[in-house]
């Protein structure tokens, strides 16, 4: 049996099988999980997000699945470029709805000795924390609450993260920092502007995964979101015990996967 984790799929349905292809997966056998952001921009929303769930892929939760959320209950209007219609007005959209509902905000495996993120995570968390407030965000998702979550979910602030934040300025903080970080202050707070490659970002301002004092430094965090961030060898951010997964397959580049027992590397180009 082998663990395999693949970064942002965005609709690329074909790419996804391709890649699935040539990583020889074994439905019942091998084990996939995925960084989030499995639907929107790509041609094949839809057709992804089936061939994830027929797959019975461990996915966290992206930023485009909760958008997803909240387009589909009205609590938004999709933007000019979401392209979540077909999941809507699928026969089984109810079914792939719910079931992205029960995707964790952060997943760890202790016996693989990985965890897993869409984006990042606050230098101040200890992996053990992280996985308590991910809890206090994924019981409200699953809950009959989750719409007013959804109505409360967007917004940039509060941009730092403190143990005293209370009712929906906690829960979207920490929805925030695990699905919308790649840059930091170096006392945490989230810098939402730069999007760009380390290097081209503002000054004082670093990739959430290079900061000194991350507490969650002595876990391996797989995690996607960031696609300019590169798009060849995540193993050469392994030296920060990250390895970023998103290579902008939508964005015309690949879509990389990692089989988590020897971090062999697997990717395709986009079609």
């Amino acid at each position: 049996m082998a663990t395999y984790a693949i970064g942002d799929i965005q609709g690329c349905h074909l790419e996804f099988q391709r890649l699935l292809d040539k990583i020889k997966f074994e439905s019942g056998h091998d084990r996939l999980w995925l960084t989030g952001d499995i639907v929107n921009r790509g041609p094949d929303s839809l057709g992804a997000l089936r061939l994830a769930k027929k797959f019975s892929a461990l996915s966290v939760l992206g930023n485009h699945e909760c958008h997803l959320l909240a387009v589909a209950n009205g609590v938004i209007k999709a933007g000019k470029k979401d392209t979540f219609s077909p999941i809507i007005n699928a026969d089984d959209s109810q079914e792939l709805l719910d079931w992205i509902r029960q995707f964790p905000l952060i997943h760890h495996d202790a016996k693989l000795g990985y965890t897993m993120v869409h984006a990042g995570l606050h230098p101040a968390w200890s992996l053990n924390l992280a996985l308590e407030l991910a809890n206090e965000v994924e019981s409200i998702f699953r809950s009959d609450k989750y719409i007013e979550l959804l109505d409360h979910m967007y917004g940039d602030n509060p941009d730092q993260w403190q143990n005293d934040l209370s009712d929906w300025k906690r829960i979207r903080c920490i929805i925030n920092y695990c699905t919308r970080t790649r840059y930091c202050k170096k006392s945490g707070r989230i810098d939402f502007k730069d999007k760009g490659p380390p290097g081209t970002q503002r000054d004082g301002t670093y990739p959430w995964y290079s900061l000194e004092n991350r507490k969650s430094l002595s876990t391996n965090i797989l995690f996607g979101h960031w696609a300019s961030l590169h798009d060849g060898d995540p193993r050469a951010f392994q030296h920060y015990n990250v390895y970023p997964l998103d290579t902008g397959c939508v964005w015309g580049r690949k879509l990389t996967a990692i089989r988590l027992e020897d971090r062999q590397i697997f990717q395709v180009s986009a079609l």
